[in-house]
């Protein structure tokens, strides 16, 4: 074993990426080989018709609103790279321009980044249509396809992220180590790929998450208060801008932020490990936080052949749960022999004595703290368990203490989390100090493939559903998409749980890293500009949180002007006569979408910025502590709380039936949960992350600008 993967970990790091993006090629094969035809869809040529034409549209508006918002993140990415290249250069400590090797990384990561992006939502409004077709046919069908549509963006994610992570450190190695480059500030310049990954996740998550809401909330409060319609009726103009959103959002959104936690995490624990003498002369062990990455792709692969309906299923959840069980299991066991195999001695780092056994338990740590915090999330948003039925059961009186169950809800369920997150801290910073925080990020999202297929698999399940309404494909389709689409909506819960216990562990990891390249042998949180950066950096996602939610509710308010134009203007849009103008809508969630996402974005790239150079490193350190303290608490309540709200709707619909006054009131606090579980909680998964990545990378120039500064002010 040890001659198989501890003689060449360089080439098992680059056959599992090669396999995850061969099996993501298969996958997308499968899919699109099912044609859309007459006999597909029973003989009927206006039901293909429509098919084709609902479809594109939905195709039409995902592509179209990320190519527009790809060219400003173009143009950011462009900017921003010129300023790392000059901030960074600093030819009196180094023999060559760091800030170009460090922005050249940055681009590189931002690239993969958009690239995984348009490949998700690219599958995903392929996968949709024909999701819906399949469940004309036999839910175990349709389950098949809306699974495969999510492989392709699970494997090719991973793939894709470790492929290009190993090319960037392999490539800076050979370049940098001729010019007597050491180790570890070869790792802190590839540190500039994580960078890049977060600042394309930033825009992707924000922006895609007003639009998404912003189409969402108004096709209900117009479409299903006010008009009566049922959610996904076609006379409703907002409902394409809708289902385009759940692409933008779930799929670019979510892809985006899990690439940005598995760059960053392993850039965090190539830049504490390269401090090791021992890790900075092994490559093979210095490599090992990507081969947890990589290895986990074959784990995933593995697990994905027990994703199988039987054929009279009826509960589609336990089975995606199953992948998650099966996937952690089989990766832990598959973690002992890899550890043993590359990490053959003890070495040290600050201090503190790491054997193999607490590497290995290190990453176990975050393993197992994800499948916790996973299952806690699901207790709390599945209507299967009491705290949704109870929330559901609450409706009875009122809009009011529907939404005060649902607060409830939300900050109850962020207890044990944060208990399992800090449990995963303490254990693993005593057993391999800083390194060991890195590596339990690293293992949390080690089976991402898995995570992400899940995941994704929801707005494609999402979508069927809504196609299928739309076509009028009969009440039969539309209840096995919907047996989909519940499964898919608590599994996007446990997806969003698993990102944020994720970010907060490669935030810690990325200040741990920061601390390190700070050259902080001790942090005293009580003197006076760490203590007060603390209370700074504790509101700062109080501050992001309200920034996104007056976006989304800014966004909203065009579309339910406009929603509520078109029913009053166009003659028999309400009787199924008239014609809605879906394109209006559209646009609107895109401007609203690619305008209000700016003043989050700032708040997050330049606080950092700021605190850096104005405060120094001390005070950037509080602030980087409060932020991620807070900010955990809150992305996990208010994500709960929005997918509590949003399965206690469906809940009462299952059972109860729509149009009544419990029903009205779930609605209601759903639409309030819009923007808690699809903008503002995702999101700050990117402020927490991208405000520690910011400070690694530029730790250098804060210190001399700062210097300067308080030179020229004679301080």
């Amino acid at each position: 074993m040890e001659s198989v993967i501890g003689g060449g970990v360089v080439g098992v790091i680059a056959g599992c990426a090669i396999l995850a993006l061969a099996v993501a090629a298969y996958y997308a094969y499968k899919v699109n080989s099912l044609k859309l035809t007459v006999e597909s869809v029973g003989g009927s040529e206006q039901t293909l018709a429509r098919l084709r034409e609902i479809s594109g549209a939905i195709s039409e508006g995902a592509m179209a609103f990320l190519a527009e918002e790809y060219k400003y993140v173009a143009m950011f990415v462009a900017a921003f790279a010129v300023i790392i290249g000059f901030a960074l250069d600093n030819p009196e400590t180094s023999a060559v321009n760091e800030g170009v090797y460090t922005a050249l990384a940055f681009v590189i990561g931002a690239i993969i980044s958009s690239v995984c992006a348009f490949m998700g939502m690219r599958i995903a409004t392929i996968g949709n249509v024909r999701t819906s077709v399949a469940a004309s046919r036999s839910i175990t069908e349709a389950f098949r396809v809306a699974f495969q549509s999510g492989s392709v963006m699970g494997f090719g994610l991973t793939g894709l992220a470790v492929l290009g992570m190993l090319i960037v450190v392999l490539v800076f190695d050979g370049l940098l180590s001729a010019h007597g480059i050491e180790k570890h500030n070869i790792m802190e310049l590839v540190a500039g790929f994580g960078l890049g990954g977060s600042t394309v996740a930033l825009f992707g998550r924000v922006g895609g998450g007003i639009y998404t809401k912003a189409a969402d909330v108004g096709a209900d409060l117009v479409g299903k208060i006010e008009a009566g319609i049922p959610e996904d009726d076609p006379r409703n103009p907002a409902v394409i801008a809708d289902n385009v959103g759940d692409n933008v959002g779930d799929i670019a959104g979510m892809g985006a932020d899990l690439f940005g936690s598995c760059a960053e995490a392993t850039c965090a624990a190539l830049v504490i490990g390269a401090t090791s003498a021992y890790l900075a002369q092994n490559m093979n062990a210095l490599l090992y936080p990507l081969l947890i990455s990589a290895v986990g792709i074959p784990v995933c692969l593995i697990t994905a052949l027990f994703a199988r309906l039987k054929p009279d299923a009826t509960q589609v959840e336990p089975t995606l749960r199953g992948q998650l069980i099966i996937s952690t299991i089989l990766m832990s066991i598959a973690l002992y022999f890899v550890t043993k195999a590359v990490m053959t001695e003890n070495f040290s780092i600050g201090g503190v004595e790491i054997t193999p056994d607490k590497v290995l338990y290190s990453v176990l740590a975050g393993l197992w703290a994800g499948m916790v915090i996973g299952a806690v999330t699901e207790v709390y948003t599945s209507h299967g368990f009491k705290h949704v039925r109870r929330l559901a059961a609450a409706s009875d009186k009122g809009p009011a203490i529907n939404i005060i169950y649902g607060l409830s809800l939300g900050y109850e369920s962020a207890v044990i989390p944060v208990i399992a997150v800090g449990i995963t801290v303490y254990a693993s910073w005593t057993m391999a100090g800083m390194y060991g925080i890195a590596l339990s990020a690293i293992g949390m999202i080690s089976t991402i493939a898995t995570g992400l297929t899940i995941d994704a698999y929801g707005p494609v399940s999402d979508n069927a559903g809504g196609i299928a309404e739309m076509c009028h494909m009969g009440k039969e389709v539309r209840d096995r998409t919907d047996l989909l689409d519940a499964a898919g909506n608590t599994t996007a819960a446990i997806g969003k749980g698993f990102a944020i216990g994720s970010a907060v562990l490669t935030a810690l990891a990325l200040f741990a890293a920061f601390l390190t390249r700070a050259h902080f042998e001790a942090l005293n949180m009580l003197t006076p500009i760490v203590f007060s950066g603390l209370f700074i950096g504790g509101v700062l996602p109080f501050l992001f949180t309200a920034q996104t939610m007056l976006a989304v509710g800014r966004a909203a308010e065009g579309m339910i002007h406009e929603v509520r134009r078109q029913f009053r203007e166009i003659p028999g849009l309400l009787e199924g006569t008239g014609r809605p103008d879906y394109r209006a809508c559209v646009a609107i969630s895109t401007n609203s979408a690619l305008k209000e996402m700016i003043a989050p974005a700032i708040l997050v790239i330049f606080s950092p910025l700021v605190v850096g150079v104005v405060f120094g490193v001390e005070a950037l350190a509080g602030v980087l502590a409060g932020s991620m303290i807070s900010g955990l608490v809150m992305a996990l309540s208010t994500s709960n709380s929005g997918g509590g709200w949003d399965n206690a709707k469906k809940y009462i619909e299952k059972n109860e039936g729509k149009g009544t006054d419990k029903h009205k009131a779930a609605v209601v606090g759903d639409m309030v949960g819009d923007p808690f579980k699809d903008t503002s909680g995702p999101s700050l998964n990117i402020l927490m992350k991208l405000m520690a990545i910011i400070s690694l990378v530029f730790v250098p120039f804060f210190q001399s600008a700062h210097s300067w500064l308080m030179s020229a002010l004679g301080m």
